[in-house]
C-alpha cells in the first residue's frame, strides 16, 4: 500500500465553491454510520475509515471523478485523502472537517 500527501486541504468556503464547480464531483463522508445519519453534507456517500473493508470499497470507486473528502474534524478525511492520492485519486480534504462546514447540512 502506498501513502502519499498529494491532497489538497481547503476550508469550507473554498472547499465548497469547487464542489460545486466541479462535474466530476463526489462527495465522501469517511465517518462512522452514526454519525453519517446523525448529521451530513447533503449529497455524501458513507465510507466509514475505522472498517476493516475501507480499503477494499475506497479500491472500487471511478478513479476518473474527484473526492471531496470530510470527517468531523480533518484528521480521519486527511488519512483518506492520503491513501486515495497513493492509488491514484484525485482527493480533497475539508480542513476543519464538519464542524468547521459552514455550508448546508441534513
Amino acid at each position: 500500500m502506498k501513502i502519499l500527501t498529494k491532497y489538497e486541504n481547503l476550508y469550507s468556503h473554498e472547499f465548497e465553491q469547487k464542489l460545486k464547480e466541479d462535474p466530476n464531483a463526489i462527495l465522501l463522508d469517511v465517518r462512522t454510520v452514526a454519525e453519517f445519519q446523525s448529521e451530513r453534507i447533503p449529497n455524501a456517500i458513507n465510507i466509514d475509515i475505522m472498517k476493516s473493508d475501507f480499503l477494499e470499497r475506497i479500491g472500487e470507486l471511478d478513479k476518473t471523478k474527484t473526492y471531496f473528502v470530510y470527517c468531523r474534524s480533518g484528521a480521519r478525511s486527511g488519512q483518506a485523502c492520503g491513501h486515495m492520492s497513493g492509488e491514484g485519486f484525485t482527493a480533497i480534504n475539508l480542513a476543519g472537517g464538519i464542524i468547521n462546514w459552514r455550508g448546508k447540512t441534513e
